[in-house]
């Protein structure tokens, strides 16, 4: 605490006797081994994502990147050079876990102490974009000051800009997000997400963009057996499990939708994370109808488990 009471008084560069001989709480915080704390809770969050072998290498050798920074300013080694710019663009399809990284991603940089609270703040064109001409300026800019601190997750960027490029509003919207990003560049951090195709047209249809969003993340979708694993990481949060015959039957239902989307050409149509949360959520109601028909003796397994056919018509 004392060490910590120099460190803390040599800082401020004032000097008086109660600084000097009084101890407050702060002295008492280890923040360095809090912090460490907060990271390795955050990493171990990331790891528990199913899939995403790609993002989590790249997250990690971001944090892997900060901290050696960190490291260096302490030492007294600083580089004559901006920082690393910590915008992001998150591609990929609906489902594949952007937001859940885009938290984690909050979560380091405030344990890493570049933002303030860590918090996350989601939004889209309808949080950025009012009805009437002048006033997406100060709506976008309302949107941006409650990020302040942390991170701003700006889902369906693209849609800012419309097919056209002929959007005024939306135009508005993104010049005065880029203009804010800049004044804020201190105390926020900015991730815009959406479909791979559309945000490159995004990034190619604003140079300022590209420049200052340099961290590109591309989210793959979701093999068949990771979706099964994330339907039964989102049934233990409800106390649910499926039987093997209902697992099998899940797995079919999700293979089935792979192929749908394959045949269309549309990848977007596989749904990943959402598809999996809809069908379960519909296996719930199947259940629940079922077992009201079951009689009133219904065992703890009766309670807790999905057959098979409570996946019919999901």
């Amino acid at each position: 605490a004392v060490s910590r009471q120099t460190d803390r008084v040599w800082a401020k560069e004032t000097l008086s006797f109660t600084g000097l001989t009084a101890l407050v709480e702060e002295d008492f915080i280890d923040k360095a081994k809090d912090q460490k704390e907060a990271a390795e809770a955050a990493l171990k969050k990331l790891d528990s994502v199913v899939g995403l072998r790609p993002v989590k290498e790249m997250v990690k050798s971001l944090y892997a990147q900060l901290l050696l920074e960190q490291q260096k300013r302490e030492m007294g080694i600083e580089s004559r050079g901006a920082g690393s710019t910590l915008h992001m663009v998150f591609e990929g399809n609906p489902g594949t876990g952007k937001t859940t990284v885009a938290r984690v991603v909050a979560d380091l940089l405030k344990a890493l102490g570049l933002l303030r609270t860590g918090h996350l703040v989601e939004a889209d064109r309808s949080s950025l974009v009012a009805g009437y001409s002048g006033q997406t300026a100060l709506k976008t800019k309302a949107v941006v000051e409650s990020a302040l601190g942390g991170v701003l997750f700006v889902d369906e960027a693209y849609a800012l800009v419309g097919e056209d490029g002929k959007d005024s509003f939306g135009k508005e919207a993104l010049d005065t997000l880029i203009k804010l990003v800049e004044d804020y560049r201190t105390d926020l951090v900015v991730i815009i997400a959406g479909y791979s195709a559309e945000m490159a047209k995004l990034l190619d249809s604003n140079p300022g963009l590209r420049s200052r969003f340099p961290n590109v993340m591309e989210f793959p979708d979701y093999s068949t057996e990771e979706l099964v694993e994330i339907a039964d990481q989102m049934l233990l949060q409800d106390v649910l499990m499926m039987s093997d015959a209902a697992s099998h039957k899940l797995r079919a239902l999700l293979a089935d939708l792979g192929e749908i989307a394959k045949r269309s050409g549309d990848a977007r149509a596989s749904g990943n994370g959402r598809a999996v949360r809809n069908i379960l959520e519909r296996a719930k109601r199947n259940q629940a109808l079922r077992l009201q028909h079951a009689g009133p003796k219904l065992s703890q397994d009766d309670l807790c488990t999905l057959m098979p056919e409570d996946f019919n018509g999901c």
